[in-house]
Parts: C-alpha cells; structure tokens; sequence
C-alpha cells in the first residue's frame, strides 16, 4: 500500500491541510482551508455549504463530485473527515469564490503542488526547503542542523514501528505521546499548551535542549526495540517508555547540575526579534 504523508502548508502564513496519495502522486487540500483565504470568512465551513448550494442552484453543478472525504488533523487535535481535492479540481472550485486572492492561490497551488513530485525524484530538494523555510524565520544555522538531525531520528524510529506492525496515525501518536510524557513530565498536548501552541508543530518551537533530549529519548526507543524485536503497539510501549526514562533521567541530572529547566514555555513567536537568530 502506497505511503501517504500529511504536511500543512502555508499561505501568506495561513495554514492549509494537505495529503500526499503516493498511488495517484498528487496532493489532496482541504477545500474549506482554501476557502478560508479566499473570503476571509470566520466560518468557512458554512461558507463553503451555502456555496455548494448556490453553485448546485445557479450552475445546475455539484461541486461536491470534484471532492473525496478525507480524515485531517484538526485545531482540536483529532482527525475528522473533511472535503479534500486535487489541484485540478480545487481550480474549478475557486472560480465559483469572487476573490482579489483568486489568482495568487493558484499559482500558489501550483507552486506546492509540483514540489512534492520534484522531491520524489529528488529527495534532497524537500531538505533544502525545509532548510530555506527555517532560514527565512530567522532561526540560527545551529538550531536549523540539530532539528534537521531529530527530524532524521525520529523518521528512522517511525521507519520501525512501520516495519513491525504498528498502525499509522492514532497507535504512532499514543506510542509518541508516551515517549514524550516519560522525558519530559508532559504529554505533547501539555507542551504545546505550555507554548501557548494551536497548529504549530512542537519541535518547530523547541528550545536546542528541548531539540536534544526528544531526540535521544526517540533514538533510546528504537535502539531498545530493536534489541527486543518489539512487534505491534502494546510490546512498543515498553521501549517507548524505557526510551524516554532514560532521557528523562538525563534530564534530570542536568537540571540539577545547572539549576535551569530543560522544559520551556517559550516559543519561536514570543522570542524577541533580536534573539531570534541565536534561538537558544
């Protein structure tokens, strides 16, 4: 079964939802996303309902056939269905939005939707995206090469798990939550509330020690599953456990030794300008 990858993407720094279908190759977007940008609207999702029914009244078209139902990550956490389409389809959809964005999102859309196929060819263009992206929100070339490095860990843990019977989605994130709540005294949702962090990813707001021991933490689980040949979500969740002790423990002995905690409620957003760039 093709491997499909959920990212978000940024628009003038809106998000929008997106799934890779690695059998088709193309994106799929959320449709109530785009609408978002489009009209601005603080519901879109009733934007898009009222659209689809004067699009159905006026054009005798239901916009809905250009659209599958797909399960993405919402504020809240959890994943609901939600309307999704490809970027044929999506340009359809926005000529029926009376918008000044019209014309941007779609050379936009088919900016971020040639990437993906770009990187297929070419793995190392997705690095220096993820590089350049890092590099424009000023962060230091330091911090840019320890996330990059974590990031490399914990896909090879992912790349585990995958291999030995544990279900993407709900299992990796149980399994993750435990690592991290055993390091770091927190669960994910706790740490990113501690940020006072919404849809951001977590690790893009992590301090360098933050950075560090989520990274041993996942490295000690894969290393300690693969010692045990660990199969399936409930034998993973004694490396997971183990794995995040030992971080955990490592932590401690720091803290002690040097009085500061590891764990910070800062975030890239809140960092003054100037210090942006040591993001220490």
């Amino acid at each position: 079964m093709a491997k499909n990858k959920k990212l978000i993407a940024f628009f003038e720094k809106r998000p929008v939802r997106r799934e890779w279908n690695g059998k088709e190759e193309k994106w799929y977007f959320s449709v109530v996303d785009i609408i978002a940008i489009l009209t601005d609207s603080v519901n879109p999702r009733d934007y898009w309902f009222k659209m689809k029914i004067r699009v159905k009244t006026e054009e005798g078209s239901e916009l809905s056939t250009f659209c599958r139902q797909l399960k993405m990550q919402s504020t809240d956490g959890k994943f609901y269905l939600t309307d999704a389409a490809d970027l044929e389809s999506l340009f359809r959809i926005i000529q029926s939005v009376p918008s000044p964005k019209a014309e941007p999102i779609k050379l936009w859309l088919a900016r971020v939707g040639y990437e993906r196929v770009e990187e297929i060819n070419d793995p190392e263009k997705a690095l220096n995206r993820s590089r350049n992206y890092w590099q424009r929100l000023g962060r230091s070339k330091e911090w840019i090469q320890q996330r990059m490095m974590g990031q490399e860990i914990r896909n090879k843990l992912t790349d585990y798990w995958k291999n030995n019977e544990v279900q993407e989605k709900d299992e990796y994130a149980i399994l993750t939550n435990i690592i991290h709540e055993e390091w770091s005294g927190l669960t994910v949702k706790g740490h990113k509330n501690l940020k006072n962090l919404k849809t951001e990813n977590l690790r893009d707001h992590m301090t360098d020690a933050e950075l560090i021991f989520t990274a041993l933490a996942e490295l000690s689980t894969r290393q300690i599953a693969e010692t045990l040949e660990a199969r399936g979500l409930e034998e993973n969740k004694v490396p997971a456990k183990k794995g995040g002790r030992i971080a955990k423990n490592a932590r401690i002995e720091l803290e002690q030794k040097t009085g500061k905690k590891v764990v910070s409620g800062r975030n890239f957003k809140s960092l003054p300008e100037r210090k942006r760039l040591k993001s220490k």
